[in-house]
């Protein structure tokens, strides 16, 4: 059913609800360079929470909206991956994902195989892979990342603009201050050697909008 809920668990910049607002109502992110259509159900999350998964996340490739490196989920990375998760209609979860993968919306995607073995590949892109991270109230928790995990990737630093999204994001989920946020997003792989801590607490304590400075957890516990 198009009105069949499910959970969306982003990890990277969509952690920033008012940067995830430009895929659900269309628009085009602060400090970002592309405008987003937006979903046939522009309406807003029907709930949210933040959560964490097993794993990590890592920067890789060159985004075409930001520059630098983008945010990828490994399930096989050792630790754990903050995440916040927004209940979605299963149309509004398609559309989301069609504007990932570049691909206009209006595509009902048949999410038959990852609700039913925790993976579906739709293409070889870098969002193309689905996959299911757990469940919470009955409904699916979906993410989707790149095919090849962090050993495999083209490991790229982010840049400011992005780190910020993500850094506000998980300030503004988990309530973290903006030196654990900036330890956490320090140690992933791709950023470690770009980004010392200390420029990245300068860079998350600033607003959202602010101008960029770019140098030479708990939340509910998900079972994959």
């Amino acid at each position: 059913m198009d009105d069949e809920p499910l959970w969306y668990v982003a990890y990277g910049s969509n952690l920033f609800r008012e940067r995830f607002g430009c895929y659900l109502a269309g628009g085009r992110p602060r400090g970002g360079a592309r405008h987003y259509t937006g979903c046939r159900d522009p309406r807003p999350a029907r709930a949210e929470l933040p959560v964490t998964i097993p794993g990590g996340i890592y920067f890789a490739l060159t985004s075409l909206t930001w520059g630098g490196g983008m945010a990828f989920y490994d399930p096989e990375l050792p630790g754990r991956a903050a995440a916040r998760a927004y209940l979605l209609s299963r149309r509004q979860f398609c559309d989301v994902l069609s504007q990932e993968m570049r691909r206009p919306i209006g595509t009902d995607h048949d999410l038959s195989e990852v609700v039913e073995t925790g993976r579906q590949r739709l293409g070889p892109g870098r969002y193309e892979t689905l996959l299911k991270v757990g469940e919470r109230g009955g409904h699916p928790m979906l993410t989707f990342t790149a095919p090849v995990g962090a050993a495999g990737a083209e490991l790229n630093a982010p840049a400011a603009a992005y780190l910020r999204m993500l850094g506000h994001g998980l300030r503004e989920s988990h309530g973290w201050p903006a030196a654990r946020a900036a330890a956490y997003l320090g140690a992933r792989p791709g950023a470690r050697t770009a980004w010392p801590v200390h420029a990245l607490v300068s860079l998350l304590s600033a607003a959202p909008g602010g101008a960029p400075h770019d140098p030479a957890g708990e939340g509910t516990s998900v079972e994959a």
